[in-house]
């Protein structure tokens, strides 16, 4: 007989990773690694100057930095420029997100560097924390 006889099959669940609620900073970290990936970031004094000199879309300061010359010329660049300056704490977590460090075997991050100013020069590609970057920007400008 050609009758087709259908058997339930159990459906499996698969476990869905809850999405934390977005902050500013996770937004920054993620949209750093797209930059980053994407060959589109400037670490350091000269490239960041260099990347606001030419082409650059959001700069990122560490507020640990201790040179006042260095955050004035900064962001002098930025308010001539008219591009958007974000404050991170350290400097040392902006080394790790710009990818200045090295990484055990465990995926943990050693031998941090530190990095006083990044500049993406382009986000690469669009995601959920460069959205929320973007509304950031937005409602900051506006304020």
């Amino acid at each position: 007989d050609g009758d087709v006889v259908e058997t339930p099959v159990e459906a499996v669940e698969e476990p869905v990773e809850e999405e934390k609620p977005m902050d500013i900073m996770s937004a920054l970290k993620e949209v750093l690694k797209k930059a980053l990936i994407h060959d589109s970031l400037a670490r350091g004094l000269r490239e960041a100057v260099k990347a606001l000199d030419r082409q650059a879309v959001l700069c990122v300061l560490a507020s640990s930095c201790d040179n006042d010359a260095y955050k004035s010329l900064v962001q002098a660049l930025c308010a001539e420029r008219s591009i958007h300056l974000i404050r991170v704490d350290s400097g040392k977590d902006l080394g790790e997100w710009v990818g200045l460090c090295k990484y055990d075997a465990e995926g943990v991050a050693r031998k941090k560097v530190n990095c006083s100013c990044a500049v993406i020069k382009d986000y690469g590609e669009e995601s959920a924390g460069l959205t929320f970057l973007l509304d950031y920007l937005k409602r900051e400008k506006s304020a």
